[in-house]
């Protein structure tokens, strides 16, 4: 599973190093908490982890495909999906993406502080935690 969130990592850094004007941004880091099958949900699996936002740090568009559960740790962080509102979260705040919602937004809120938060994703055992959208 590690092979699986170094894979999804470097497909962040990819992905943000191809984004045109992002491509300057800082890189997030991933680092998976844990991975567990789920038996009363067949095939599926809830996976923790933890994201940390230099000052400055874009996410590329993507989709998670999964129900992705965000609790900020520290910092504050600007998140959109595609048809609704950006919106800024600061430590204590918390973020819900469904499994059909595109995430448009997803930054660290300041140019000289870092940001932190952790999310719970429940998917489909074995899937990628991040699909790059175009």
């Amino acid at each position: 599973m590690k092979t699986v969130v170094s894979l999804a990592a470097s497909l962040l850094v990819s992905c943000l190093m191809v984004a045109g004007p992002a491509a300057a941004a800082p890189e997030a880091s991933v680092k998976q908490l844990m991975t567990k099958p789920l038996p009363e949900y067949p095939g599926k699996e809830g996976e923790m982890i933890v994201v940390d936002y230099p000052p400055g740090a874009v996410d590329p568009v993507h989709r998670h495909d999964a129900h992705a559960f965000v609790y900020v740790l520290e910092g504050s962080i600007i998140m959109g999906l595609k048809g609704g509102k950006e919106v800024t979260l600061k430590a204590g705040d918390t973020f819900y993406e469904g499994q059909n919602d595109i995430h448009t937004v997803g930054r660290n809120a300041s140019n000289t502080q870092p940001a932190k938060f952790v999310v719970f994703l429940i998917k489909n055992k074995g899937a990628p935690i991040l699909t790059p959208v175009k």
